[in-house]
């Protein structure tokens, strides 16, 4: 689901059951935990065919809609997360501040002007889809916009 605003996905989450995953969190499942994993898949470039991610706008075209959940299915994650870098942004719990490297268990709750999304959108750069890249400002918890969505978490 994208175009929805920071308020709506934590608000959406909570009513599936789950919860929005602080920025620490959504990196660690990106990494692949202490494998560090370049991208969420591994360290294959991810190219441009939308075989490991849909970024760079490859796919997107403004006539159509984006490409269904799970297009990229060379780009599952250590755990089996598809999607977890392109296709969109997804908000975090967190509030925009400096990143803190490394983080255990940690997440910035103190309300900023932005929330911390995380995993590159269907028009971004590779860049963005690197585990432990991070959106360069965040965005404004109301904003609505077509790159950004939502991934909830769960409890294992």
């Amino acid at each position: 689901m994208n175009c929805v605003n920071w308020y709506e996905a934590y608000a959406f989450c909570i009513w599936d059951g789950g919860f929005l995953p602080s920025e620490s969190e959504w990196e660690y499942v990106a990494a692949g935990g202490n494998q560090q994993r370049e991208y969420p898949w591994g360290s294959t470039d991810p190219g441009t065919a939308n075989q490991y991610a849909v970024y760079g706008s490859y796919y997107y075209d403004y006539a159509s809609s984006i490409a269904p959940v799970g297009t990229a299915t060379l780009g599952a994650a250590y755990w089996g997360q598809l999607d977890m870098a392109g296709e969109v942004f997804e908000w975090n719990l967190d509030g925009y501040a400096p990143y803190v490297d490394p983080c255990t268990n940690c997440a910035y709750l103190t309300r900023t002007a932005y929330r911390v999304i995380r995993g590159g959108g269907f028009e971004a750069f590779a860049q963005t889809l690197l585990s432990p890249g991070r959106h360069f400002y965040g965005g404004p918890p109301t904003g609505r916009d077509p790159n950004v969505g939502i991934r909830c978490a769960r409890t294992p």
